[in-house]
């Protein structure tokens, strides 16, 4: 008897990222990715459990990668040779708002999808606790490795108004800057941020941490 064939997940999750930055969140059925990817119904639902579990294996997965490669270019950053102490920390607060177009040459779906879907579009309350556990654990781990790190970094504090400065810079920004590029690709699904855009948004990061977050009173 022949071995069952063995189907790449990954590739099933990326169709499923295409099809949701292409057609909506709502429109992604395990027919139509089934349709997309080659892979039967069967397969799908022995890999992931349901459409809920696929979906939030999907967003953890890209969440996760963008998280790794936000904490990468923080770390080259704070730890380049061409500035220290504060300027350094400013370069690394630049970078990681700029996280989001190094993500878009290296996977534009994921990118877009992170960026011009929100997540409660995707993620219902039928999420598999499992599934929801991890999420509220990234959550945590953008707010200690990125945003009070940061804060830390640059004023010595991770109090709510240092952190919620850094939060305007690095996910505010980027969503506003960033958005409208993510949501244009090109013929072959690639997305093109311009330089330009990408330094208009370094410099409103560095005039909002020209100015010191108030402290509390």
């Amino acid at each position: 008897m022949p071995r069952p064939r063995v189907h790449d997940l990954d590739q099933v999750l990326d169709v499923a990222e295409r099809l949701v930055v292409e057609m909506g969140p709502e429109r992604l059925t395990v027919r139509r990715l089934s349709a997309e990817s080659g892979v039967p119904n069967g397969a799908i639902y022995h890999g992931f459990g349901s459409l809920a579990a696929l979906r939030g294996r999907m967003w953890l997965r890209a969440a996760i990668e963008f998280l790794d490669l936000q904490r990468e270019l923080i770390d080259a950053a704070l730890g380049a040779a061409a500035a220290t102490g504060f300027d350094a920390a400013v370069n690394a607060v630049v970078t990681a708002a700029d996280a989001p177009a190094v993500l878009a040459d290296r996977r534009p779906a994921a990118a877009r999808m992170l960026m011009t879907v929100r997540r409660e579009q995707l993620l219902g309350p039928d999420l598999p606790q499992e599934l929801a556990d991890s999420l509220l654990g990234l959550d945590r781990r953008l707010v200690s490795e990125v945003l009070c790190r940061l804060a830390s970094a640059l004023w010595g504090r991770r109090d709510g108004p240092s952190v919620e400065v850094i939060t305007t810079c690095v996910v505010d920004l980027p969503t506003a800057l960033l958005r409208r590029a993510l949501s244009q690709v090109t013929a072959d699904g690639t997305v093109r941020i311009t330089a330009d855009v990408r330094a208009r948004l370094a410099t409103a990061v560095r005039a909002i941490l020209d100015r010191e977050p108030p402290r509390y009173r």
